[in-house]
């Protein structure tokens, strides 16, 4: 009798332990002298925000943001002679491919300044706190009005003289004509277009074939695409500036960067 009720006890006691509960651990083998191993327990916390592929609709990679725009900067090449290389370029490197504050809340994807604008408005920090720039329905007419705003002031006529697959010529002159005042700009707008091969778009609609360039050349801008296993630490310790620096040149709100993302180191 007593010794059941010891057994009685023992499967108790087992029962109750193997019902606990568990937390998720990683095991490791750490050998010890002899035949024996021993099991070593640890819990890893990171801090680190690695990048991670996009799910939001406007969180687009350099590639998707290529797939979805192409067609729109090629049309408006047609109607205006701005090379769809050009167009693009700017696109990804004012929108940040897409993922920009000002292109999230106001589909913006040029940082154009409402100037005359009569329709909605956002406030978004630039070169001043609180600067007003234009707001609209859909990307598509933001587009549009980027052709529009080129085509129609005057500062920017000389460029319409140039051949119209030239995009270095339009890239050097965009600064020239006050465009940004980046010293860099057309050095970033050219590094793009050859990393990416957005020169293919301008030679389509113009019936041409399309140009080859050196790699080394596409290493030429000042522009990081993001990898898998990238974080800003890493990035900014990689060109010698700083987490806060990467954030505010690529209006970035939080650490979370996506794979394929383009960011403005300088």
């Amino acid at each position: 009798m007593r010794f059941s009720r010891i057994l009685s006890l023992f499967l108790i006691s087992l029962f109750v332990v193997s019902c606990g509960s568990r937390k998720k651990v990683v095991t490791t083998k750490k050998e010890e002298s002899g035949t024996e191993s021993k099991e070593e327990r640890m819990v890893i916390y990171s801090d680190e925000k690695e990048a991670e592929p996009s799910r939001s609709p406007y969180n687009y990679t350099v590639e998707s943001y290529i797939a979805e725009f192409a067609p729109i900067a090629q049309e408006e090449m047609k109607l205006y002679r701005i090379p769809a290389s050009i167009t693009l370029a700017q696109g990804i490197l004012e929108s940040g491919a897409g993922r920009g504050d000002l292109t999230r809340r106001a589909n913006n994807h040029f940082g154009i300044k409402c100037h005359d604008w009569e329709g909605e408005r956002v406030y978004h920090d630039d070169d001043r706190r609180g600067e007003c720039f234009r707001k609209y329905k859909e990307a598509k007419y933001s587009y549009r009005d980027h052709s529009l705003f080129l085509a129609n002031r005057g500062r920017y006529s000389d460029l319409f003289n140039l051949d119209p697959d030239d995009y270095k010529g339009w890239a050097k002159g965009l600064r020239k004509a006050g465009y940004a005042t980046d010293r860099r700009y057309p050095d970033k707008l050219i590094g793009l277009i050859e990393r990416y091969e957005l020169y293919r778009y301008d030679a389509e609609i113009l019936g041409k074939s399309t140009p080859v360039y050196t790699s080394a050349s596409r290493e030429s801008s000042d522009n990081y695409v993001v990898r898998k296993g990238d974080t800003l630490y890493s990035i900014a310790k990689r060109y010698n500036t700083t987490v806060e620096e990467l954030k505010r040149n690529n209006d970035l709100v939080g650490n979370t960067i996506s794979i394929g993302q383009v960011l403005n180191i300088k």
